[in-house]
Protein backbone atom coordinates (compact mmCIF):
# COMPACT_ATOMS: atom_id res chain seq x y z
CA UNK A 1 0.00 0.00 0.00
CA UNK A 2 1.07 3.38 -0.61
CA UNK A 3 -0.38 6.34 0.79
CA UNK A 4 0.61 10.10 -0.51
CA UNK A 5 -0.79 12.90 1.23
CA UNK A 6 -0.67 16.33 -0.61
CA UNK A 7 -0.41 19.12 1.24
CA UNK A 8 0.01 22.84 2.66
CA UNK A 9 2.52 24.36 5.60
CA UNK A 10 0.06 26.32 6.31
CA UNK A 11 -2.82 23.59 6.70
CA UNK A 12 -4.26 22.55 10.14
CA UNK A 13 -5.97 19.31 8.61
CA UNK A 14 -2.75 18.24 6.97
CA UNK A 15 -0.72 18.90 9.99
CA UNK A 16 -3.54 16.61 11.76
CA UNK A 17 -3.71 14.08 9.40
CA UNK A 18 0.32 13.74 9.17
CA UNK A 19 0.19 13.42 12.94
CA UNK A 20 -2.40 11.22 12.85
CA UNK A 21 -0.64 8.83 10.45
CA UNK A 22 2.81 8.95 12.07
CA UNK A 23 0.78 8.22 15.93
CA UNK A 24 -0.49 4.92 13.97
CA UNK A 25 2.92 4.02 12.23
CA UNK A 26 1.75 4.30 8.98
CA UNK A 27 4.16 5.10 6.56
CA UNK A 28 2.98 7.84 4.03
CA UNK A 29 4.96 10.53 1.46
CA UNK A 30 3.90 14.01 1.93
CA UNK A 31 4.01 15.75 -1.32
CA UNK A 32 3.61 20.04 -0.59
CA UNK A 33 1.80 21.31 -3.10
CA UNK A 34 2.87 24.78 -2.01
CA UNK A 35 6.55 24.24 -2.99
CA UNK A 36 5.84 22.12 -6.09
CA UNK A 37 3.92 23.11 -8.69
CA UNK A 38 4.25 20.19 -10.34
CA UNK A 39 2.91 18.01 -7.37
CA UNK A 40 0.11 20.67 -7.20
CA UNK A 41 -0.81 20.71 -10.65
CA UNK A 42 -1.22 16.03 -10.29
CA UNK A 43 -3.35 16.91 -8.11
CA UNK A 44 -5.37 18.86 -9.54
CA UNK A 45 -5.70 16.99 -11.80
CA UNK A 46 -6.64 13.90 -10.49
CA UNK A 47 -8.79 15.33 -7.52
CA UNK A 48 -10.16 18.56 -10.14
CA UNK A 49 -10.20 20.77 -6.86
CA UNK A 50 -7.02 22.69 -5.01
CA UNK A 51 -8.24 21.49 -1.81
CA UNK A 52 -5.90 19.99 0.76
CA UNK A 53 -5.07 17.55 2.20
CA UNK A 54 -5.56 15.51 -0.53
CA UNK A 55 -4.78 11.69 -0.50
CA UNK A 56 -4.33 8.62 -2.79
CA UNK A 57 -3.90 5.35 -1.45
CA UNK A 58 -3.13 3.16 -3.82
CA UNK A 59 -3.02 -0.95 -3.28
CA UNK A 60 -4.00 -4.05 -5.21
CA UNK A 61 -4.03 -2.01 -8.83
CA UNK A 62 -6.83 0.15 -7.40
CA UNK A 63 -6.49 4.20 -6.32
CA UNK A 64 -8.63 5.49 -3.86
CA UNK A 65 -8.81 8.93 -3.73
CA UNK A 66 -9.80 10.95 -0.21
CA UNK A 67 -10.60 14.74 0.30
CA UNK A 68 -9.61 16.17 3.53
CA UNK A 69 -8.83 14.95 6.83
CA UNK A 70 -11.64 11.86 7.25
CA UNK A 71 -10.23 9.88 10.33
CA UNK A 72 -12.96 7.19 9.75
CA UNK A 73 -11.93 6.44 6.14
CA UNK A 74 -8.26 5.98 7.06
CA UNK A 75 -8.87 3.49 9.88
CA UNK A 76 -10.88 1.44 7.78
CA UNK A 77 -8.04 1.10 5.20
CA UNK A 78 -5.48 0.48 8.46
CA UNK A 79 -7.92 -1.74 9.16
CA UNK A 80 -8.11 -3.86 6.14
CA UNK A 81 -4.44 -3.74 5.70
CA UNK A 82 -3.79 -6.09 8.98
CA UNK A 83 -6.84 -8.49 7.36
Amino acid sequence: MTITVYTTATCGYCHALKGWLRQRNVDYIERRVDLNPIAAQYMVQLSGQMGVPFTTVEQDGETEMIVGFNPQRFEQIIQEKGE
